[in-house]
């Protein structure tokens, strides 16, 4: 989460005009979660990004917020009731005792809702971001980032939302330790997002309370072999690596695009895709992450995807690895 030296010196306590008097623009990437087996662990940044400047709103007239949205999902985004980002800006600056200015929002949202991408992830982080600089809380980068992981519940989007490329997580005792890994790789990505939306909460409430040993052990060792393929770019690994009985065989049901996607692997059922090297839900669904060899042919892919799928019109999202949350004054 890359900061501008301008907003460091404007947060400094000894600064002579305060950085609030100046708006601020984030860009909060799209993320993948989990990549398989790495359940609540693992994280992926993508190349397209949620989009807030945000500035002190001027002849409020009574209002909190004011919003103009552009992108995906426009009419959600540009909400002012029962808005995440607002909401949980307010509620963090009321906790903290500071006093919650009004905000003139621009969004411009590439995230598509409800698909596994990150949103929610990224609202919250953007909102805690909002927070630290008009509630002037002087946060640093972790401690947003253990905030907004307190709020999602899980530290994987969060962390590949603030820190870019590959990470991978944990929680203990309230604080998020992550590690970050695979950056430059060249593979490409594609997302395909069906018409219909998964709440993160249905798709958890599919999950069993307990799982067998093996079942465990199984995971262990593609989560392990997972993290050794992106940080060696061992995109050979990527097949078995990305193989999961934690999460994805219980929602095979409400994310009918898996099983008809996974065939593009190959195996014991047919020879595959040429160039396709790992295939698994994206987060938790409904959306399908594919990851191609850079050398590939990737309309091809798609296309063979949607053949797959049955469906000529299924939306397919081409982008790459990315890089981390960024803030800059205005």
């Amino acid at each position: 989460m890359s900061e501008s030296a301008e907003m460091s010196v404007g947060q400094a306590s000894t600064r002579v005009e305060s950085a609030v008097a100046r708006g601020i623009r984030l860009r909060l990437p799209a993320t993948t979660a989990n990549l398989g087996p790495g359940f609540d662990a693992l994280g992926l940044t993508f190349g397209f990004a949620l989009t807030i400047e945000a500035r002190v709103l001027q002849d409020a007239c009574g209002r909190e917020l004011a919003i103009a949205a552009t992108g995906r999902d426009v009419a959600r985004c540009a909400r002012t009731r029962n808005n995440m980002i607002f909401e949980t800006y307010r509620d963090l600056l009321n906790c903290a005792g500071r006093t919650v200015l009004p905000l003139d929002l621009r969004i411009d949202n590439e995230i598509p809702l409800g698909m596994g991408c990150g949103s929610s992830a990224a609202a919250l982080l953007g909102a805690v971001m909002l927070a630290n600089h008009f509630g002037e809380l002087g946060w640093s980068q972790q401690d947003c980032i253990d905030e907004a992981t307190r709020r999602e519940g899980h530290p994987d989007n969060v962390t590949a939302c603030a820190l870019g490329s590959v990470t991978a997580s944990v929680v203990d005792a309230g604080r998020v330790s992550s590690a970050v890994f695979g950056v430059g790789l060249p593979w490409r990505l594609l997302v395909a997002l069906p018409t219909t939306s998964l709440a993160t909460e249905k798709a958890r409430a599919l999950l069993p309370a307990e799982y067998s040993r093996i079942d465990a052990v199984a995971n262990v060792q593609r989560a392990s072999l997972l993290v050794a393929a992106f940080a060696l770019g061992r995109g050979d690994l990527l097949r078995v690596a990305m193989q999961d009985r934690m999460h994805q065989p219980y929602r095979m049901e409400v994310c009918p695009l898996l099983p008809r996607l996974l065939p593009l692997l190959g195996g014991m059922n047919g020879p595959g895709e040429p160039g396709v090297l790992g295939v698994a839900l994206s987060g938790a669904g409904p959306g399908v992450l594919v990851v191609v060899d850079e050398k590939t042919d990737v309309a091809k892919v798609a296309a063979r995807m949607r053949l797959a799928a049955g469906d000529a019109a299924l939306e397919i999202v081409e982008t790459h690895i990315g890089a981390g949350a960024s803030c800059d004054l205005l």
